[in-house]
C-alpha cells in the first residue's frame, strides 16, 4: 500500500487575515504552481485577531489582485496555537504579528518568520497594512508579495529536500 507523503504547509499571518495575509497566501500559491510544487507546498493564510473570522477578503485587496490575476478565496480567521505545530513555516506580516506569534506559543524558532526576511533592503521590513490607507497601499502589498513569493518557495523547497517532477 503506497502511501502519498504529506504535504509541507506554509501559513500567512497578518493581524485581520483580510488583506495582506490572504494576498500572500494567492501570491505564495501561483508561486508555488510556478515552481512546480504543487501538491508538495500548500498554503493558507490566518489573523492574530479574530474581528474579521468569517468574512471574504478586503474588497480591494481582492479587486487589486483580480487585476494582476490571483484569487482570494476563503474566509477569515483567526490563528489558534495549533497553527504552530501544524505548520512548516509561519511567515508573519509584520513584526507586530510577529510578537503575536511568539506569545501564542512555542513554535520552533525556524518555522516563524517574517516575510520581509525574503526581501533585499529596498523593501520595509514590515509588509505595511494597506486597510485605511488607498489602492497604492494594495498595490505596493502587492509588489512586495511578488518580490518575496518565488524567494520563499525557492528557498523552502530547498530546505524541505523537494525537488521539482520532471518534466
Amino acid at each position: 500500500m503506497n502511501k502519498t507523503p504529506q504535504a509541507f504547509k506554509i501559513l500567512a499571518v497578518c493581524l485581520g487575515n483580510i488583506c495582506r495575509s490572504p494576498a500572500a497566501e494567492g501570491v505564495l500559491r501561483q508561486a508555488i504552481e510556478l515552481g512546480g510544487f504543487a501538491g508538495k507546498i500548500t498554503v493558507a493564510s490566518a489573523g492574530t485577531a479574530s474581528f474579521h473570522s468569517g468574512r471574504p477578503a478586503d474588497a480591494r485587496m481582492r479587486s487589486a489582485a483580480s487585476r494582476r490575476g490571483y484569487s482570494l478565496e476563503g474566509a477569515a480567521r483567526q490563528l489558534i496555537a495549533d497553527d504552530l505545530r501544524k505548520f512548516d513555516m509561519i511567515l508573519a506580516m509584520d513584526r507586530d504579528n510577529l510578537r503575536a506569534l511568539h506569545q501564542l506559543g512555542d513554535a520552533p524558532p525556524d518555522r516563524v518568520r517574517m516575510f520581509s526576511d525574503f526581501l533585499g533592503p529596498e523593501w520595509p521590513r514590515d509588509v505595511p497594512d494597506p486597510y485605511y490607507g488607498g489602492d497604492a497601499g494594495f498595490e505596493f502589498v502587492l509588489d512586495m508579495l511578488e518580490a518575496g513569493a518565488p524567494l520563499i518557495v525557492s528557498q523552502f523547497a530547498n530546505e524541505k529536500g523537494l525537488s521539482k517532477p520532471s518534466e
